[in-house]
């Protein structure tokens, strides 16, 4: 069982940038696709971004794309969103989770695709 870390939120004006690290222990971190949820205050949780063990498939809800950049370095076990043009809606509690299966086909999956989370980190924007 992996165990996630998440780091790196805070308060940033509208417009900013944060970055988010999720940090796992456990030797098999590479061969896990992960992902990131946020949930918005009254809001389910829902999909932000994913991606597969070696970075080569990556899926944005539509939401973010071209805003949000999800990487990964796995000799540090570590994966990150990178979170440019934030906005005031984009104020959340954000997880990092691992998926349940290793394949990514879609922008869209649930909670229920995915088994391991963090703690969250909040992210709140200023309008």
């Amino acid at each position: 069982q992996v165990q996630l870390v998440e780091s790196g939120g805070g308060l940033v004006q509208a417009g900013g940038s944060l970055r988010l690290s999720c940090a796992a222990s456990g030797s098999t971190f590479s061969t896990y696709t992960l992902g990131w949820f946020r949930q918005r205050p009254g809001k389910e949780r829902e999909f932000v971004a994913a991606i597969n063990w070696s970075g080569g498939s990556i899926y944005y809800a539509d939401s973010v794309k071209g805003r949000f950049t999800i990487s990964r370095d796995n000799a540090k076990n570590t994966v990150y969103l990178q979170m440019d043009s934030l906005k005031h809606e984009d104020t959340a509690v954000y997880y990092c989770a691992t998926k349940r299966s290793p394949w990514l086909t879609v922008n869209y999956y649930t909670v229920a695709d995915f088994s391991s989370w963090g703690q969250g980190a909040q992210v709140t924007v200023s309008s």
